[in-house]
């Protein structure tokens, strides 16, 4: 097929763009550089890969490029509360404007999906599972940009959703606020660790899984369109101290000190069901242990930091 990943040279579309030139897709990247990404450079030299530095916000653009594809799998979003209090108005007009944008041009016949974020069902009790029939509640400007940006392209009837877990693993843009990310990164180059609201919990996905369930939505689109899916692994619902614990595992120096004082500014504290997308036939493969273990091997190529004086 003939892909368009808008906002592909993001940490997910870095390694979305590999695994759809592996299968033999053609794929072109529209993105903006925002961060001034590089990911993309070792796919320069394959005939199978093209790039158009733009604007996903961009309406004649998007439309004159959609309508030259198969499939649209559409990245572009500001990831994260914190980069999205930064500047909410680019946030909104891209999360939202964007995704509703899609709607309103892609056809009935081309493949849409989306990636949301299970961050939507926001402050649950951490007691209960969240299916994609428990209601949305976001609390960041991030969760309700991207739950406004689901329903727009469900309402279009062109599209599926994936509901993201807290995704983890290694990227050729790598982001390390990702909770994963982040308490293996402070196990291997800090060693230690300052753990508020320990018993908040969450659910996790790799990032090779995320890939690989957007590739298996353009396989099985005509049974998914329309539909929101749970994407996550069922066995890695854990608590903050779990997580802790479990890279400890693998960094036996690891520090972790427990502190009464400090919240967690995204407040999300729930467990997720994704036996929905399960019976659907997809299932998350990689576990928290794999992801610990190649987070490692990254991080001590990672040299001296860019920012400190070491």
């Amino acid at each position: 097929m003939k892909v368009l990943v808008p906002g592909g040279a993001g940490y997910i579309g870095c390694v979305l763009t590999g695994q759809l030139l592996k299968a033999g897709h053609q794929v072109t990247v529209l993105d903006n550089l925002y961060y001034q990404q590089k990911g993309l450079f070792g796919y320069a030299s394959d005939p199978n890969f093209d790039f158009i530095f733009g604007d996903a916000r961009d309406e004649q653009l998007m439309k004159c490029e959609m309508a030259k594809h198969d499939a649209i799998i559409h990245l572009a979003a500001v990831v994260g509360m914190t980069a999205c209090k930064r500047d909410p108005e680019y946030t909104k007009t891209l999360n939202y404007g964007s995704a509703k944008l899609v709607a309103d041009h892609a056809s009935k016949d081309q493949i849409v999906i989306y990636p949301c974020t299970n961050s939507g069902y926001g402050t649950q009790t951490g007691d209960l599972f969240c299916d994609e029939t428990t209601p949305l509640e976001p609390i960041s400007l991030y969760g309700v940009t991207k739950a406004d940006g689901e329903k727009a392209l469900l309402d279009s009837g062109k599209a599926m959703s994936f509901r993201l877990a807290t995704v983890f693993g290694s990227s050729a843009r790598m982001r390390i606020d990702l909770l994963v990310n982040d308490f293996t990164y402070k196990a291997v180059t800090q060693g230690f660790i300052v753990l508020y609201e320990k018993h908040f919990k969450r659910n996790y996905v790799s990032i090779q899984d995320v890939a690989a369930a957007m590739l298996f939505a353009m396989d099985n689109f005509s049974a998914m369109r329309g539909e929101t899916y749970n994407l996550g692994l069922n066995e890695a619902n854990l608590t903050k101290e779990e997580l802790a614990l479990q890279i400890k595992q693998h960094v036996p120096n690891f520090y972790i000190h427990e502190a009464e004082v400090g919240t967690d500014p995204d407040k999300r504290n729930y467990i997720v069901s994704n036996d929905k997308l399960k019976k659907a036939g997809f299932e998350a493969k990689v576990s928290i242990d794999e992801g610990i273990t190649q987070l490692i091997k990254l991080y001590k190529m990672f040299g001296r930091s860019e920012y400190g004086n070491v």
